[in-house]
């Protein structure tokens, strides 16, 4: 089966028509023809009207809405409607709710009410996937089968007994004997010994720190079973409409942290994301570039869609902040910069109940005669003008290493500074990069790595054997690789790799630490540089590497901050603090440019960079401008946006330019 493509850039949303009267459906259809939009999501949260009882279903209404759509030329990504379970589901299994880790069973009344290991519940998901499938899966609008709906969002780690006994069975099938999960484990501390399968538990709230393999296990078991209930759903669709394309929608966001995305990608035919702007965050635009990139790295640099964003403001964080003008534009063609070949919202239609009725749509509670509305369509027409970018890719030389498995570990408790945040690291070097005009891709470490001439190990805390062999044949032949602290420390169990840290990286580095010295909340260190550190500083050696900078104070005066060895034709670093933003910027320049990747000559802050580039060679830049004032940049070529000819891209405050190089 081959992934879905559009000889444009797709544009649409969620669409609830089950919310409204049959009155409004044939205005929806004309406004969305106004706004140029022609890929829309139905059905994902409509379980409960299309099988009102059990084995009863009601499908005439999704019948009219899917021939309206086809009629008007609106392609349709059709959930499978299983994403939240009707009322009497539970009611007459209350053993398929999830429960968490202290007890607490979480009851309907939200969505998601479901263990995700529930059979009760698969069987009913699969018996609903089929009817669906059956009924729609040659229907001329359905062009994606869109599993369920954010996997995992609200009850991604059940602790229920139907989980106890379907995680004991995952560990059977990981480890085989009670003697092999016992040595991983670590049991023999604090007579954690298990003699019967039947005594091991998920990690259920304990009177103290819970055994961290326990935690890591489980957190893999629970992104397993989660994986599993797309499969379960993916299966009868192969079996009655294999020629549809299947997909379901990704959360890869700052807080989503459940789902290790990297082991689901291969299940689906187009990788689709979700993500939403975090209203508090500073230069929010930066989180969600490596969002985006990190989302082509998990499609392995095949296009994505974007499956849902917000319009304006959303209904769930404290403060909901609106959309300013203009930045509407500007974030959805940062998510095109990066390989998004359809642009979709949360939602078509503002609703007017609900949990969500203060979420923003592309159709307002204003309605028409508003600016949003206006943003809407003129978003429509620059996603045509620019749909010539379809279908192509990237060609990058620098790579930022990112693992789930690690993000699970680096945050588990009982570590040496609860400031260690696994992405925290990871976004910075990437905003240095970016920053400096550089292109990046956000993969697995596990992936092929031969096509880069930078390397960048941003807090890998948990690693494989292998990975520092493969880092230094790269190197042997004249890459780049920089390490950051806190990198290599642990194997897959989580068991410390003894000798000294940075355990797994300490013969490529040329360094040993003995000890780890993090510093106190808010405590900074200066470096001989001028440079000044947070969170991190540790007593280490360089026992085969050149010192380029050293601690002045804090816990280890005098000890290398900055060290550099040489590896064949290239070089080896290792940066044990975390720096300011200007020069870590300052060091990853200086990484870029004895690799010989090209980058900016002058940085731009706030003025993303980005290309795309198609097989037959034509290249595109999005020159997207976050900043409150004017910006000129040295791209030269077509302009998509405005039809003009450019030698320098010169943007007002918030502007944005796509131009054919």
């Amino acid at each position: 089966m081959t992934s879905p493509r559009w000889p444009r850039i797709g544009y649409g949303g969620d669409y609830n028509p089950e919310q409204w009267p049959r009155e409004v459906w044939d205005e929806d259809i004309r406004l969305m023809t106004e706004a140029g939009v022609d890929l829309v999501t139905v059905g994902v949260f409509s379980w409960a009207r299309l099988e009102p009882r059990p084995g009863e279903y009601d499908t005439e209404w999704l019948d009219d809405v899917l021939d309206r759509l086809h009629a008007a030329g609106i392609s349709v990504d059709l959930a499978t409607a299983t994403a939240s379970p009707p009322p009497w589901l539970s009611r007459a299994h209350p053993e398929s709710l999830p429960v968490t880790a202290d007890g607490t069973t979480l009851w309907p009344g939200g969505r998601q009410a479901y263990c995700p290991s529930s059979p009760v519940f698969r069987e009913r998901a699969a018996a609903l996937t089929r009817m669906m499938a059956e009924r729609y899966g040659s229907h001329p609008a359905v062009v994606l089968w869109h599993v369920s709906n954010e996997i995992g969002c609200h009850n991604a780690l059940c602790y229920c007994d139907v989980s106890a006994a379907a995680f004991r069975d995952w560990l059977r099938a990981r480890y085989g004997t009670l003697e092999a999960l016992n040595d991983a484990w670590g049991t023999a501390f604090w007579s954690q010994h298990y003699a019967e399968w039947d005594e091991v538990l998920p990690p259920r709230s304990a009177p103290a720190f819970p055994n961290p393999t326990q935690q890591l296990d489980f957190r893999r078991f629970s992104s397993d079973e989660l994986l599993g209930v797309y499969r379960n759903e993916r299966a009868v669709l192969d079996e009655v409409c294999p020629d549809v394309p299947v997909t379901t929608n990704f959360m890869v966001m700052a807080h989503t942290k459940e789902m290790d995305y990297f082991s689901w990608a291969d299940d689906l035919d187009v990788v689709s994301n979700d993500h939403y702007l975090e209203a508090a965050r500073p230069e929010n635009h930066r989180e969600l570039a490596f969002s985006s990139d990190l989302v082509r790295g998990v499609a392995r640099g095949e296009p994505w869609i974007l499956m849902e964003q917000s319009s304006s403001a959303v209904n769930w964080q404290p403060r909901n902040v609106a959309k300013r003008p203009g930045e509407l534009l500007r974030v959805s063609l940062s998510h095109v910069a990066r390989g998004a070949d359809a642009v979709l919202f949360f939602q078509w239609r503002a609703s007017r109940a609900g949990a969500e009725k203060y979420h923003s749509a592309l159709l307002p509670h204003a309605g028409t005669d508003s600016r949003l509305w206006r943003e809407v369509v003129e978003l429509g027409a620059v996603l045509r003008s620019v749909g010539e970018v379809a279908g192509s890719g990237a060609d990058n030389r620098v790579a930022v290493l990112y693992d789930w498995n690690a993000w699970w570990a680096c945050e588990l408790d009982s570590h040496p500074s609860v400031d260690v945040r696994y992405r925290a690291m990871a976004e910075a070097v990437h905003a240095g990069l970016s920053d400096l005009g550089v292109g990046i891709d956000v993969v697995h470490p596990d992936h092929d790595l031969e096509s880069y001439d930078v390397v960048v190990v941003p807090t890998l805390y948990l690693v494989g054997d292998g990975l520092a062999e493969r880092l230094e044949a790269l190197a042997r032949r004249g890459a780049q690789v920089l390490v950051t602290y806190f990198s290599g420390i642990v194997d897959e169990h989580d068991h410390v790799r003894l000798g000294g840290y940075p355990g797994a990286f300490r013969d490529l580095l040329g360094v040993r630490a003995t000890e780890f010295t993090p510093l106190l909340e808010a405590q900074e260190v200066r470096l001989g540089s001028g440079a000044t550190g947070t969170v991190w500083a540790e007593d280490l050696e360089a026992t085969d590497a050149e010192v380029l900078d050293h601690f002045t104070d804090g816990p280890v005066p005098g000890g290398p901050a900055l060290t550099r060895r040489a590896v064949g034709d290239g070089h080896a670093w290792y940066l044990a603090t975390f720096l300011d933003a200007d020069p870590l910027r300052d060091l990853l320049a200086r990484v870029v440019d004895a690799a010989g990747v090209a980058r900016a000559e002058e940085p731009h802050p706030g003025v993303e960079v980005v290309r795309r580039v198609a097989e037959d060679g034509r290249r595109w830049a999005f020159v997207l401008n976050h900043r409150d004032e004017p910006a000129t940049v040295a791209v030269s070529g077509h302009d998509l946006v405005t039809g003009a000819d450019v030698t320098d891209v010169s943007l007002p405050a918030g502007g944005v330019a796509v131009v054919r190089e």
